[in-house]
């Protein structure tokens, strides 16, 4: 076990600066060594908050990745399409790596940094956040000691009445985020529907993308703040994507993420189906519907504070390199993901199933 794990950082926007470093600055076994960003500004405003050298601050992760071999971890905080090629790199450099979700923008680049990490040695970790809510958590102690019973549908989603974030940015550029709500919040909830689920093996999919609202002026999510706008950007991804999943086992799971709908307000939820009990999730909390002595009953648990699951997964990750835990997710989950959200863009694209 080491006193201090040196960190190198990678993209420092507001994912980094909201997520990653409050995390990250605040643990007393981390130290952050450097930092890089093509934003010269950004990545020197980062540095300054967080007390790193500005002599080791860089434009380019290549130079991070040079001038630092004292790096126990880097972490990746980009744009979606530049995961993969940073992870390999810094993999190959004799790095850990924790990515911020997706993991990559498509199977083939989840594959080569899985691969990476293998032949590495290093613990590579993407960010599952949500796994680490208190309500999911309680969930998943149900799940797995079959208080549900067979859990056989469900469905799950994040519902946002107007929350496009960075509005002609990276977020809605698809050569840059690899698609809209779908590989942006889906990740997040159908990670957890099939983590509750018990990990059942993904045979089908078929979807359906939609994009209304890209003349959309008006903003009711605090989500919409990240990225940043270009009056004049892109905007060639989706802003709603519907789905339908089989599983190996029979299980099905039925998906709905938006960045804008004509919907009451902003959810997000996974809903699932069991012999025994049913586990809800929504926005934080949780519910299980069940029946106790001949009688229809609603469980609702008293939790600790939702503080959203980043802090605790980073704090996870140094865990896993300090030896005390085991990863609670893996490459495997990432490939696995991804495959899973290009099989419903393919399935959008040609308005046919597509199998996995």
């Amino acid at each position: 076990m080491k006193t201090k794990l040196k960190a190198g950082i990678v993209g420092a926007g507001n994912i980094f600066r909201t997520a990653h470093a409050p995390a990250l600055a605040n643990h007393p076994e981390v130290e952050l060594v450097a930092i890089c960003d093509p934003d010269a500004n950004k990545a020197k405003a980062r540095a300054e908050e967080l007390g790193v050298p500005l002599a080791h601050v860089y434009a380019d992760y290549r130079e991070l990745l040079r001038n630092h071999p004292e790096l126990d971890f880097v972490d990746i905080a980009t744009p979606n399409a530049f995961h993969s090629e940073i992870a390999v790199a810094a993999l190959d450099a004799g790095h850990h790596v924790f990515v911020e979700k997706p993991d990559a923008v498509d199977p083939a680049q989840a594959a080569a940094m899985a691969e990476a990490a293998e032949r590495s040695g290093k613990l590579l970790m993407s960010m599952r956040n949500n796994r680490f809510r208190p309500a999911v958590q309680f969930l998943k102690k149900l799940a797995d000691r079959g208080y549900a019973g067979d859990i056989y549908t469900g469905r799950c989603g994040w519902t946002r009445r107007r929350g496009i974030p960075g509005k002609g940015g990276w977020f809605t550029t698809a050569a840059l985020s690899g698609g809209g709500p779908l590989i942006d919040l889906g990740v997040h909830f159908i990670d957890v529907a099939i983590w509750l689920m018990g990990d059942p093996r993904p045979v089908s999919v078929t979807g359906a993308t939609y994009a209304k609202f890209a003349d959309a002026v008006i903003s009711d999510s605090v989500h919409s703040a990240f990225g940043e706008k270009k009056a004049d950007g892109i905007f060639d991804v989706e802003d709603l994507a519907t789905g339908f999943i089989r599983f190996d086992n029979g299980a099905t799971l039925q998906i709905e993420f938006s960045w804008a709908a004509n919907v009451e307000e902003e959810a997000n939820f996974v809903e699932l189906r069991g012999t025994k009990a049913g586990l809800h999730y929504r926005r934080g909390e949780a519910k299980v519907f069940t029946e106790l002595e001949g009688t229809l009953v609603d469980v609702i648990p008293k939790l600790p504070k939702d503080s959203g699951g980043h802090t605790e997964h980073l704090h996870h990750f140094v865990d896993c390199l300090q030896g005390r835990a085991k990863p609670i997710n893996t490459p495997q989950d990432g490939i696995d993901m991804i495959r899973i959200l290009s099989a419903l863009y393919e399935s959008a694209r040609t308005g046919a199933e597509v199998k996995l």
